[in-house]
């Protein structure tokens, strides 16, 4: 790059360091930055546009259009080249501006006058805070040079607005982190907490992006780099004989760390007048800004290496690292952008609440937090961008939403909810002990579902009756390397010892889909959900099933054992499953161990195909387990984590209800024991239709068994059958409607 244009730039983001120290309200700051940009670029215009919200760009200051159009002038994301340039994060350089595809003209600015458009985004780490936009009259195209200064520039005005450096009297906008923010995500635990957030991994923020010292900076960025190439070296050096999926990462970090070209383009921004921190978060911002725009699985994650490598380096050159010293505050709420099952365990059952910005439904983090019985929101956007440590913030799992230092209105219409749980779990508590009997005398009997050896204590309070459904992949999720024989032995015994009697149903090795093993090589496949997963990985690895299945049997110690396989989808996989339990119960008599009591082999029908197996099938199996999640999403060709199609399809919806109907008759006539076990059974209407379609056993979260006891008491299961039918028949696509009508209409009549 030409000297001149170097010197310049540093001039410049001298004189705009000069500005910001200058005792002055945000928008004489903001008016002084557009005057300085527009007389070094030799441009009659200069304008900074801001988000107002996260749909509406409004022109904040100006230099060369009309004045009375600051504050006035407003446009949708996406809209003119202004808003082109914030939903595309990447700079528009037009000589005639007016002729541009999607040009949009704002007589009240007076642009009409200049032909040339050259606008770059306002970034921090991939979140456009606006626009910055040059114009002038000559038809030209901006030099490569010239828009390079711009993005230099526009990155320090980024910085300057996240630390609040264009607010106060007369201010251009408002304080960042002050004002209440409402995000929408998806639901991935019910339940309502109001609470304190608490970072996974602090901001790291830069108070320092200008310096005038190039070389001084450029000496602390590479004693920096240095430093990262040896903690990568350190890195690989422990994990090289563990984990080789590590090891691949890990070689992509030192291959970022080691590159000359990103070094190159660093100690170039800092040449123009950054410093070292800030040269690392401009290309880092540059990067997600890539990562947002790409299709390319490969590059995503090569983008999302140097993202993270991006965050070591700042960590280096700031001093902030994750062990910051912020006490954890009163009633805290876990905000990450994701989190494994071990480091969420690390935090104990202290957390009220977690909102992730990425997660899934199914994901080992969604599985510990319903453990727990605690609120979790995933894919919550921006989150991260807004919260601060120590920000109020309520978490409606219910809805999936969260509000961020929320008003006194949203506050107390928030506690009026939680009040109202509150009274219905003390109604709940009063009934624990009741059987889960209708108006009509038919009992249905109501288990848990666990994961976690705290889960069980849930198992008496909240009167459930056993354990329908026992996750044992969250020990394998938890760890680096696999679980031994005689570690799972013993867990599996704490497990049935604390049920104290009651029968316990454990599932084996589900992973694959959402669940990934660190020390396991994952297959990269289109659709992981219908692919390599449960059942089909136990019956190519038989050595792991083997291991797990022996551990189960010397768990039990003489006791009754109940096991059942899961993503099942034809007889032949469940035939194979159960000769490796025989085989597993030959082997301990041989070696003289004592075998369980009493041995019940079942299957989990998560396919619609295990629904039409032969009839030999529900002979032979001892019991079956509804996985009504995986079910569902079959059933309708929906993705459960894709938000667009999982909502469209309602699970009383009458086909949905007519093929469980189906499942459930041909149970009755091999008189095979039959059980739903997932998320819908634990929701009250949906249990009570399950009921009445004759389903007499239900597995649920312990936090549901109440609310779905206390409607099952109050309902009789006839009329609720009666109800079903009629919308059936009259061809409804669900029957929710007339359900709730019922229910309604049975309320008001107590």
């Amino acid at each position: 790059m030409p000297q001149r244009v170097e010197t310049e730039s540093r001039k410049l983001l001298g004189r705009l360091r000069d500005a910001m120290a200058k005792d002055s309200a945000g928008q004489a700051r903001l008016d002084e930055i557009v005057r300085l940009i527009a007389g070094s670029m030799q441009t009659e215009v200069c304008s900074i546009y801001l988000f107002r919200d996260s749909e509406t760009l409004e022109l904040c200051a100006t230099e060369g259009l009309q004045a009375e159009a600051v504050h006035q002038t407003r446009m949708r994301l996406g809209e003119g080249l202004v808003g082109r340039v914030a939903r595309s994060k990447r700079t528009v350089n037009e000589a005639d501006a007016p002729a541009a595809k999607g040009f949009r003209y704002m007589p009240e600015t007076g642009e009409e006058r200049f032909s040339s458009f050259c606008g770059v985004p306002v970034q921090r780490l991939g979140d456009v805070l606006g626009v910055l936009v040059v114009q002038s009259r000559d038809a030209r195209e901006f030099s490569a040079d010239e828009v390079y200064a711009l993005e230099v520039v526009a990155m320090v005005i980024a910085e300057m607005t996240e630390l609040g450096a264009f607010v106060g009297d007369g201010a251009a906008l408002s304080a960042r982190h002050q004002q209440p923010v409402m995000i929408r995500g998806t639901v991935g635990q019910e339940g309502a907490v109001a609470g304190n957030v608490y970072l996974h991994e602090p901001r790291v923020v830069v108070t320092n992006p200008i310096s005038d010292d190039p070389e001084a900076e450029t000496a602390r960025l590479r004693d920096a780099i240095d430093t990262l190439r040896i903690s990568v070296d350190q890195m690989l050096d422990q994990t090289a004989t563990v984990d080789a999926e590590q090891v691949e990462v890990l070689q992509a970090y030192r291959m970022f760390a080691n590159s000359r070209s990103w070094m190159r383009r660093m100690e170039a921004d800092i040449d123009n007048g950054l410093s070292a921190e800030a040269a690392v978060e401009k290309e880092q911002s540059l990067a997600r800004a890539r990562m947002s725009g790409s299709g390319d699985a490969y590059l995503r994650d090569r983008l999302h290496d140097l993202d993270d490598l991006s965050n070591r380096l700042l960590r280096i050159l700031t001093g902030q690292g994750k062990d910051t010293g912020v006490e954890m505050p009163e009633n805290p709420i876990l905000v990450a952008r994701n989190i494994g099952p071990g480091e969420l365990l690390d935090y104990g059952k202290t957390l009220r609440g977690i909102v992730l910005e990425e997660g899934s439904v199914g994901s080992h983090a969604a599985i510990v937090a319903r453990a727990w019985a605690i609120p979790l929101v995933i894919h919550a956007k921006g989150v991260l961008t807004e919260a601060l440590n120590g920000d109020a913030m309520l978490v409606d799992g219910e809805q999936g939403i969260v509000h961020l230092r929320p008003d006194d209105a949203v506050k107390a219409a928030f506690q009026d909810k939680i009040a109202m749980q509150t009274r219905a779990q003390e109604r709940y508590a009063s009934i624990r002990d009741l059987p889960a009997q209708a108006q009509c005398g038919t009992t249905i009997a109501l288990h848990m579902n666990a994961g976690l050896m705290a889960d069980l204590p849930s198992l008496a309070g909240s009167g459930a009756e056993g354990v329908g459904l026992f996750r044992t992949e969250l020990q394998f999720l938890i760890r680096n390397k696999m679980p031994q024989r005689a570690e799972l032995s013993a867990l599996y015994s704490r497990v049935m010892d604390a049920a104290g009697g009651k029968r316990v149903a454990f599932r084996t090795l589900d992973i694959g889909s959402d669940k990934v093993l660190t020390y396991m090589k994952p297959n990269d496949e289109p659709n992981p959900a219908m692919g390599w997963r449960a059942i089909r990985v136990g019956l190519d690895k038989p050595g792991v099933l083997r291991m797990q299945l022996q551990a189960l049997i010397r768990a039990a110690n003489g006791r009754p054992l109940a096991v059942m396989f899961p993503f099942i989808a034809q007889m032949e996989e469940f035939r194979a499953a159960r000769s490796e339990m025989d085989k597993a119960m030959a082997r301990e008599k041989v070696l003289g161990r004592p075998l369980p009591e009493k041995v019940e082999i079942g299957a989990m029908l998560e396919t619609p195909s295990l629904a039409f197996a032969p009839e030999i099938f529900f002979e032979e199996v001892d019991f079956l387990s509804i996985g009504g999640n995986d079910l569902k999403q079959f059933f309708f060709a929906a993705d459960r984590e894709n938000e667009r199609v999982r909502k469209r399809y309602d699970t009383l919806n009458v086909s949905f209800l007519s093929f469980l109907e189906q499942i459930i008759q041909r149970c009755d006539a091999s008189d095979t024991p039959l059980s739903f076990c997932g998320e819908d059974a634990g929701r009250p209407i949906e249990a009570l239709c399950f009921a009445a379609l004759g389903l007499r056993v239900l597995s649920m979260r312990p936090a549901s068994v109440g609310p779905v006891k206390h409607l099952l008491r109050r309902s009789d299961l006839g009329e609720v059958k009666a109800v079903i039918d009629t919308a059936r028949a009259r061809g409804d696509q669900s029957v929710r409607g007339a359900i709730s009508d019922w229910l309604r209409d049975q309320n008001s009549g107590n």
